[in-house]
């Protein structure tokens, strides 16, 4: 009985810290997935502003909509366009850490 427990005891040594494991990385994971996400939707919608559409916006920091499917698949957050003179600033910031962190481009215009 004694060895039976001391193999459990083993056991579950050895694989508590292997399941702990595979968790942390399935949260990594989607970490990665999300910023990937958000970068590609910062980038399409920074060239469609730098192509003149920031021409329609007023100055100061609003929330920008987005247009791109692929948000749909992003973590509850918030996309901010900040115009200043002579910057525009595009950035996604998730509402929770382990999100993929905040997205920002930024550019000059003319």
């Amino acid at each position: 009985m004694i060895e039976l427990m001391v193999a459990i005891a083993l056991l579950v040594i050895a694989v508590l810290p292997i399941g702990y494991s595979i968790a942390s990385e399935r949260v990594l994971a989607r970490s990665y997935y999300e910023r990937a996400v958000a970068m590609e939707i910062v980038d399409g919608e920074m060239e469609v502003l730098l192509a003149g559409d920031w021409r329609n916006f007023s100055p100061g920091t609003q929330d920008y909509a987005i247009h791109a499917n692929a948000a749909t698949n992003l973590a509850d957050g918030k996309f901010l366009l900040t115009i200043e003179s002579g910057k525009v600033r595009l950035e996604w910031r998730p509402d929770e850490k382990h999100h993929g962190g905040p997205v920002v481009r930024e550019a000059v215009v003319k």
